[in-house]
């Protein structure tokens, strides 16, 4: 999957393996996994059949934005960096034509 950053600050914490340490402490291992899962990844249907991973959509206020779930209680926030976004005939996301996202953030919002 293709792969950019909302902001370059984000693109160095999750690219710069010192940074990533500096900034997510314990949980950069798993941080530095889900990137490796969803670089590797073909798109985004192929994260639905990892059950660690968890990937789903958001609602509310983040509706169009998804989730992959890094720890307990943090997630890697990400939307499809299509236009337009690839869409099924009943208007949900067809999630085997989105192959470039964008990662917005990495936190805890529950």
């Amino acid at each position: 999957m293709e792969i950019s950053y909302k902001n370059r600050k984000l693109e160095k914490q999750l690219n710069d393996p010192k940074e990533m340490v500096k900034s997510f402490g314990q949980l950069a291992r798993k941080v530095n996994q889900r990137l490796k899962d969803l670089t590797d990844a073909d798109n985004l249907a192929i994260m639905r059949t990892m059950p660690a991973a968890r990937c789903h959509e958001l609602t509310g206020d983040r509706k169009g934005e998804l989730a992959v779930d890094v720890s307990g209680n943090y997630r890697m926030i990400f939307e499809p960096l299509h236009n337009p976004i690839p869409k099924k005939d009943d208007g949900g996301l067809n999630w085997e034509q989105v192959t470039k996202i964008q990662i917005n953030e990495i936190e805890d919002y529950h």
